[in-house]
C-alpha cells in the first residue's frame, strides 16, 4: 500500500470495500426513513375503514310521493376550516309511502354534477351527453353505470342518508 502526499492517506482494497457497504446501508436507511411515511400516506386511506353516518335531510312529510328533490346534508369528515364546503348533497326521491331512493350527484362517466329535469322524469349529466331513468339506471349516453346509491331509512319522522367519508388518494 502505498501513500501519496499530495492527496493524502491512499485506502487499502479492503477498506474501500468496508467503507462502500457502510454508506450503502446508511443510504438505505436514510431512504426507508423517507419511503415508510410516505408509503403509509398513499396506501393508509385504502385500507381504513370509515363507518357510515346516519344524516338527516328532512321530515317525512316534506316529500312527495314521486318527486325527486335535492338534499344538503353535512360531509361526515368535514375539516374544521371547511365552512360550507362541508355541504354535500343527494337527490332523494320518494317512490311511495315508506320507499325512498337517494343518488349522488355525480355522473359516473367523469364526475360531472347531474340534473333532474322534472319534465321528462331523467336525470341528465350536461357535459357529456349522459341520461338517467328516475331509478338511477343508464338512459343513454357515455355513462358505464347506474348513478351510486345512498342507502336511507326512516328514523323518528326523519328521512336519513347513510354516507360514509371518502378517502383521497
Amino acid at each position: 500500500m502505498a501513500t501519496d502526499p499530495s492527496r493524502g492517506e491512499v485506502l487499502s482494497p479492503e477498506r474501500r470495500v468496508f467503507v462502500t457497504k457502510v454508506s450503502l446501508v446508511l443510504m438505505g436507511f436514510a431512504a426507508m426513513l423517507v419511503a415508510v411515511p410516505v408509503v403509509g400516506f398513499l396506501i393508509g386511506p385504502l385500507v381504513r375503514r370509515f363507518p357510515g353516518m346516519w344524516r338527516p335531510v328532512g321530515a317525512v312529510d316534506s316529500f312527495k310521493v314521486g318527486q325527486t328533490v335535492k338534499v344538503t346534508f353535512r360531509d361526515p369528515s368535514p375539516l374544521a376550516w371547511a365552512g360550507v364546503t362541508a355541504e354535500t348533497a343527494a337527490w332523494l326521491r320518494r317512490v311511495s309511502d315508506d320507499e325512498f331512493m337517494a343518488f349522488a350527484l355525480n355522473c359516473t362517466h367523469l364526475g360531472c354534477p347531474v340534473r333532474w329535469l322534472p319534465d321528462a322524469g331523467l336525470f341528465m349529466c350536461p357535459c357529456h351527453g349522459g341520461v338517467y331513468y328516475s331509478d338511477g339506471r343508464v338512459a343513454g349516453g357515455p355513462p358505464p353505470r347506474a348513478l351510486f346509491k345512498y342507502p336511507v331509512r326512516v328514523n323518528n319522522g326523519q328521512v336519513e342518508i347513510q354516507t360514509s367519508a371518502i378517502p383521497i388518494g
